[in-house]
């Protein structure tokens, strides 16, 4: 009498739902360190958005003619971190009231955005940046993050992506 060993079939599990998020902070390569290492987020890639040129290249951007942000689109889950928390990290590791520069870093791709990928993220994106011109943190001065509706990401040069990382540090601060 031969028996058969019943084997339990399990169903591949579910990938997670996740979200993009795109922000321009400065040099990508600090902004991109901050959120590849916040928890909820799965990915991040340095990039260029904003612009009017296709493909543009790193070379191209500096040009400051291109008209892209350098930027660090972000694949999260949102069941572990909200876009409104996004937000807060985002407008805490950077300056939001210095129009087309960051630290010693001065252009049109080193402006502050939000790229929003949907209705909900720029309204989120809104009511942050009112809450944050409200507050005293910035001494009254004027909050110039742009927000607009994302446009092409083109993914940065590969020696940009996780630079920081790649290098040892965890900031590109002095």
């Amino acid at each position: 009498m031969t028996t058969k060993s019943a084997t339990l079939q399990k169903e591949p599990p579910k990938a997670a739902k996740t979200e993009l998020a795109t922000f321009g902070a400065g040099c990508f390569w600090g902004v991109e360190e901050t959120f590849r290492t916040t928890p909820g987020v799965i990915e991040t890639a340095a990039g260029y958005m904003g612009g009017k040129i296709e493909k543009p290249t790193y070379e191209d951007v500096c040009t400051d003619e291109s008209g892209h942000a350098e930027v660090v689109q972000i694949k999260y889950n949102p069941k572990k971190i909200s876009y409104e928390e996004l937000l807060d990290i985002f407008f805490a590791n950077h300056n939001p009231t210095t129009l087309n520069r960051q630290g010693p870093d001065i252009g049109t791709q080193y402006r502050s955005a939000i790229f929003y990928h949907s209705q909900a993220q720029k309204q989120a994106a809104q009511k942050s940046k009112e809450v944050l011109e409200k507050s005293k943190k910035w001494a009254n001065r004027k909050i110039v993050t742009e927000i607009v509706p994302a446009q092409n990401f083109w993914k940065a040069e590969e020696y940009h992506q996780k630079y920081l990382m790649k290098k040892g540090l965890d900031s590109c601060h002095i």
